[in-house]
């Protein structure tokens, strides 16, 4: 018998695993291997290490968009328009037909929607009056 384990602090290891293997089912049922990351990142200009950027992937046409994450000091210049507009044109040159992501009512929709991306759906989260939001952009 196989057995189950909650947990709230699964490894890297085990989400690697859980990954690969729908990967190959992906594959599999669609015969297309296009599962790529995609990455836009901002580093400390001394450090090197990432204080902000933009991580998703690319797959089966789509361009996910995971996390988007600006320091307040590097808001409102336009330098979020343009990490976004080079993780879109990246895709479309990965192929990707659209784009979809998700936010969270007091985070960006706004922004979003200022890029040219379409609300396609919101559910309701906590704390009462704030949603999921999802968009999506056509990318053709």
């Amino acid at each position: 018998m196989h057995l189950t384990h909650l947990t709230d602090v699964p490894t890297p290891a085990d989400i690697a695993t859980l990954s690969a293997a729908l990967d190959r089912f992906n594959v599999e049922a669609t015969g297309i291997d296009d599962r790529r990351p995609l990455a836009v990142l901002i580093r400390d200009p001394e450090s090197r290490e990432p204080i902000g950027g933009l991580s998703g992937r690319t797959s089966l046409g789509l361009f996910f968009v995971d996390l988007f994450y600006l320091p307040p000091a590097l808001r409102g210049n336009g330098l979020g328009a343009a990490i976004l507009r080079e993780a879109e044109k990246e895709a479309r040159a990965r192929g990707c037909r659209a784009a979809v992501l998700y936010t969270i009512s007091f985070q960006a929709p706004d922004f979003y929607r200022k890029q040219g991306w379409t609300v396609f759906g919101e559910v309701p989260c906590d704390p009462p009056g704030t949603s999921r939001v999802f968009l999506r952009k056509e990318l053709v």
